[in-house]
């Protein structure tokens, strides 16, 4: 799965891939474009932050760094936020081979518009962190 900020030129649904992969956007009020990269194997996942918008000039002609993130609380912090973002039905769009760019539609499942439920689950944390914090 990719969450894809701007220009994607991928073509995602080919029968040579041995799985194919899904790509969304995710175009809302807030500018934010988190570079957060999971990878799993065997069921062990490694989460990593990078700086870099991965475009040729960035790339190219810029020092960029991409960590791994080992502390399990930040990490598991990370991969939540991923997957309100893969499970956005309000501002997501399909990118896909034709371009068409259209929102993604699951009716049956709860609204989820990921930018408000990303500042909520945050506010939540920040209030408990807060509330253990005073104890």
């Amino acid at each position: 799965n990719m969450i894809i900020r701007g220009i994607f030129c991928a073509v995602t649904q080919q029968s040579k891939f041995e799985k194919r992969f899904n790509a969304i956007s995710i175009i809302d009020q807030f500018l934010e474009h988190a570079r957060i990269l999971v990878f799993e194997n065997g069921g062990h996942k490694k989460v990593f932050i990078s700086s870099a918008d991965w475009m040729n000039r960035n790339l190219d002609y810029r020092v960029e760094a991409t960590v791994e993130i080992t502390d399990n609380k930040i990490q598991q912090e990370l991969l939540d936020i991923i997957q309100l973002q893969l499970t956005d039905n309000v501002k997501a769009r399909v990118l896909d081979r034709s371009l068409t760019n259209k929102y993604v539609t699951n009716k049956r499942a709860k609204q989820n518009r990921s930018q408000v439920s990303t500042y909520t689950y945050l506010q939540k944390k920040l209030l408990k962190t807060h509330a253990t914090s005073r104890n």
